[in-house]
C-alpha cells in the first residue's frame, strides 16, 4: 500500500502532466505550481520572465542554495490555415516528429479546440520511390479539427500554440507514462525536497526555482540564476533510461535511483557531496559522466554572473520528447530525498569548500 508521501507526489505529477504549458506559455500551468509550493515554502513569488521561486529558510540563512527544474513542455504552433480546412504547424522545442502522426492535440485559440494529426494513408502513397512505410514528414501532416476554413478563422489564428492531449497512465511496477514528465517530474522532486527539509536541520536558505523556456534555450535558468546569484545550485532534470533499442548507448536504468552527473558542467565538490549524501542516507543512485554540455539548466546556471558551483541530478526516463515518457515513481521520491539530505549535510561555512 502506498504511503502518503508517494501518493501525494504521484497525484501532483499526474496533475502537472495532464495540464499544458509550452515554452513561452507557462502561465497556463503556473497557478498549479504556485498553489502546491505555497504549502511547503515560506514565500512563493514570480518574476517578469515567468519563473517561480519558492523559499525555504535555513537556520542561519548565510548562503543561498538554488534548485532548478523547468516546467515548460515541447509543443506545436499553427503555421498556416489551409483553404481546405486543415492546419499546418511547426514545432516548439525538440519534438520527436516520428511520433506526431495520429496524435490528439488541443489548439489553444480563442477557445480550446481538439484536433487530430493526419496525413495521406499508405494505400494512396505512390511515386518517388515511396512505398508508404517511411516516416511522414511534418510538412506532409495536417491537423483536422472538423471545421471549414471560414469556421476555423473565427476561433484559430496563425501563431496559436498546440499541445498534446494525453492523460498520464499508471503502468505496472510503479511506472508512470505521459507527456511533459520532462521536466515536471523535476518540479515534483523539488516539492518533495522542500517537504523533507521540514524534518531536517539545514543551515542555508533554499530557493526552488521552477524555470521557464528551458526547451528553447535554458532561458528561465539564465535569468533566474542571474537574479539570485546563488552560492550553490543543483539542476534537476531527466536523462535517457535504457531500452532494448538503445543497444548499449545508455547505461542509466529505470528504478535504480537518480543519476548524479559529473563532467566539466559540474563542480567536482558538488558531485562528491551529492554522492556522499546518497551513500550516508542509503539512497540508491547512479553515476552519469557527461563530457560536454549537459543540455540542462545546469549549463546556464554554472556561468551566471561570476560563476556558480553547480550540480545536476537526473531522473531516468524512457521515450524522451514523446507523449509517452515513462518514469519510475520511486526514482522521483529518491531524488527529492537525496536533495534534502544533501542540503542538510552542507557545512554552515561554505567558503573554501567549493573551490576547484
Amino acid at each position: 500500500m502506498e504511503n502518503e508521501r508517494v501518493k501525494h507526489a504521484k497525484e501532483f505529477l499526474k496533475l502537472l502532466s495532464g495540464h499544458h504549458g509550452v515554452s513561452g506559455y507557462e502561465s497556463l500551468i503556473a497557478p498549479l505550481v504556485i498553489q502546491e509550493f505555497q504549502s511547503s515554502a515560506e514565500e512563493v513569488k514570480t518574476d517578469r520572465f515567468g519563473n517561480i521561486y519558492a523559499l525555504k529558510k535555513g537556520e542561519t540563512g548565510r548562503y543561498k542554495i538554488m534548485l532548478a527544474a523547468h516546467m515548460d513542455e515541447i509543443g506545436l504552433m499553427v503555421k498556416k490555415i489551409d483553404p481546405r480546412g486543415f492546419l499546418c504547424f511547426t514545432t516548439i522545442g525538440g519534438v520527436d516528429q516520428r511520433t506526431l502522426l495520429s496524435q490528439e492535440v488541443i489548439i489553444h485559440g480563442r477557445q480550446p479546440i481538439t484536433g487530430v494529426i493526419g496525413s495521406m494513408p499508405p494505400h494512396l502513397v505512390q511515386g518517388d520511390g515511396e512505398d508508404g512505410n517511411e516516416a511522414v514528414k511534418i510538412e506532409d501532416m495536417g491537423i483536422d479539427v472538423g471545421l471549414t476554413h471560414e469556421e476555423i478563422q473565427k476561433v484559430i489564428q496563425v501563431g496559436d500554440i498546440i499541445t498534446f492531449k494525453r492523460s498520464p497512465l499508471e503502468l505496472l511496477g510503479g511506472l508512470i507514462a505521459g507527456k511533459s514528465l520532462d521536466d515536471r517530474a523535476g518540479v515534483v522532486v523539488m516539492q518533495i525536497c522542500l517537504q523533507e527539509l521540514h524534518r531536517l536541520y539545514h543551515a542555508h536558505d533554499v530557493i526552488a526555482v521552477t524555470t521557464t523556456q528551458e526547451e528553447i534555450g535554458l532561458r528561465g535558468a539564465l535569468t533566474s540564476a542571474y537574479t539570485l546569484n546563488p552560492d550553490l545550485a543543483i539542476a534537476i532534470d531527466v536523462t535517457h533510461a535504457a531500452t532494448p533499442d538503445t543497444m548499449g548507448q545508455v547505461s542509466i536504468e529505470l528504478g535504480k535511483g537518480p543519476a548524479i552527473a559529473l563532467g566539466p558542467n559540474i563542480h567536482p565538490r558538488v558531485y562528491e557531496s551529492l554522492s556522499e549524501a546518497a551513500q550516508n542516507a542509503r539512497i540508491p543512485f547512479q553515476i552519469e559522466p557527461i563530457a560536454g554540455m549537459t543540455g540542462t539548466d545546469a549549463w546556464a546556471i554554472q556561468v551566471a554572473q561570476a560563476g556558480v558551483p553547480t550540480g545536476l541530478l537526473s531522473i531516468p526516463l524512457r521515450y524522451m520528447h514523446t507523449s509517452v515518457e515513462t518514469i519510475d515513481m520511486q526514482d522521483v521520491i529518491n531524488s527529492g530525498l537525496l536533495l534534502a539530505h544533501f542540503i542538510a549535510s552542507l557545512p554552515e561555512d561554505l567558503e573554501g569548500s567549493l573551490c576547484y
